[in-house]
């Protein structure tokens, strides 16, 4: 047996890992390598005055909360992006005007994406 002591979020944890034997089954053959799916080729960017609101990190768009018109606050959640399986809201860090909406629903977006142009 080997013991670790693994820190998560700054918790520490106590951890006994068991050391296989050669009695034991033999391991199956590692799986091959999956492919990353390719994203979709990107289109430009709307052409709108304003500021832009970008995305934090990298993940999946799985709601846009607002259209092109409407008025925000600091604050309002624009987009919902889910990212290593969590829901991440993008809120807007400043009142104004919805200028552009620049994803749609299902698309991937890079860390420093614009996702809403706010006027």
């Amino acid at each position: 047996m080997k013991r670790y002591t693994i820190t998560v979020n700054g918790t520490a944890y106590d951890v006994t890992v068991d050391e296989a034997d050669g009695a034991s089954a033999p391991a199956a053959a590692p799986a091959a390598p999956k492919a990353a799916p390719k994203a979709a080729p990107k289109a430009a960017a709307p052409k709108a005055d304003g500021t832009p609101i970008t995305a934090p990190m990298p993940g999946t768009v799985i709601d846009v909360k607002v259209k092109v018109g409407d008025k925000v606050t600091n604050g309002t959640p624009l987009v919902i992006v889910e990212s290593m399986k969590m829901e991440n809201p993008i809120p807007c860090d400043r009142d104004g005007v919805v200028a552009a909406v620049c994803v749609n629903k299902g698309d991937s977006v890079d860390t420093g994406a614009t996702v809403v142009i706010i006027a």
